[in-house]
């Protein structure tokens, strides 16, 4: 019996390998959210950009939360089962007439996950559109094997390499995915997606959470997660703490060795790293 999702839903995620916009909580309190991140980011320069891009769940209970929030697990469960583990979760913000993009890719380039199991909960924090630089999907991607990647490095690319797609795209089959504070959208790690630059006099904020089943692992070293719903019977990864305040020093530790630790995987094999 579906939790969240309807069948339909279900049916497009698996044709299409996306389903948008889902709401998971009212507008208010999502720019509550909106809210505290900003007083985070006003205050904590120096350490904004690493609490923001890695697993922020673990130094914020809000956001700690918002992970294990019953509205978005129980449609990743309608997807994958009962048994949830959240891998990772970063935010995407583009500021006002923003130069940052985020290339054609797919996500699971670089994760070392041993399945394509993996689905991204896109939650919008403010308004997303066309004009400031929604995700764009290119529908049925999700249906290939893992494509080759070039990474660029390039100054305004968001991801990680900068990394893109070694095939040409055609951009004319791609769809953006608009959403209102408060919504979400699904993706899978397969589908090539990517975002222009925020051609608005407005923020856009996202928060991207990763979910795995319980049984897919990690293929390039230790690595953890936190468990969201279920059981772990296979425990390989490490089961990841609750933070109880903001920025616990313990936690920040935690974060900070953990980040390292993911960025290993992410940049293994690269020429350079950021």
């Amino acid at each position: 019996m579906l939790k969240a999702l309807t069948a339909e839903q279900v049916r497009h995620f698996k044709e299409f390998g996306y389903v948008a916009p889902i709401r998971v909580m009212p507008v208010a309190q999502a720019l509550e959210l909106r809210e505290r991140l900003e007083d985070f980011e006003h205050g904590n320069d120096k350490l904004r950009k690493k609490a923001l891009n890695v697993k922020s769940h673990l130094l914020f209970p809000w956001l700690n939360e918002l992970v294990r929030r019953r509205e978005i697990v129980d449609a990743i469960d309608d997807l994958y089962g009962e048994n949830l583990l959240c891998w990772a979760s970063s935010f995407f913000i583009k500021d006002a007439r923003d130069p940052a993009f985020v290339s054609w890719h797919q996500d699971s380039t670089y994760w070392g996950l041993s399945a394509p199991d993996v689905v991204t909960a896109w939650v919008a924090l403010s308004e997303s559109n066309k004009l400031n630089g929604a995700m764009q999907v290119v529908p049925k991607t999700h249906l290939l094997d893992q494509i080759p990647h070039r990474d660029t490095f390039s100054e305004h690319n968001l991801l990680t390499r900068g990394q893109e797609v070694a095939v040409d795209v055609d951009e004319s089959q791609a769809v953006s995915i608009e959403l209102e504070p408060g919504e979400m959208s699904l993706h899978h790690v397969r589908i090539v997606h990517g975002s222009p630059p925020n051609a608005s006099d407005k923020r856009r904020i996202g928060y991207a959470i990763r979910y795995i089943p319980t049984y897919v692992r990690q293929l390039e070293g230790d690595d953890s997660a936190t468990l969201v719903r279920g059981v772990d019977t296979f425990n390989t990864f490490e089961h990841e703490p609750r933070p109880t305040a903001d920025l616990e020093p313990e936690f920040v530790a935690l974060h900070q060795q953990i980040g390292e630790r993911n960025q290993q995987i992410l940049y293994k094999g690269a020429a350079q790293r950021r």
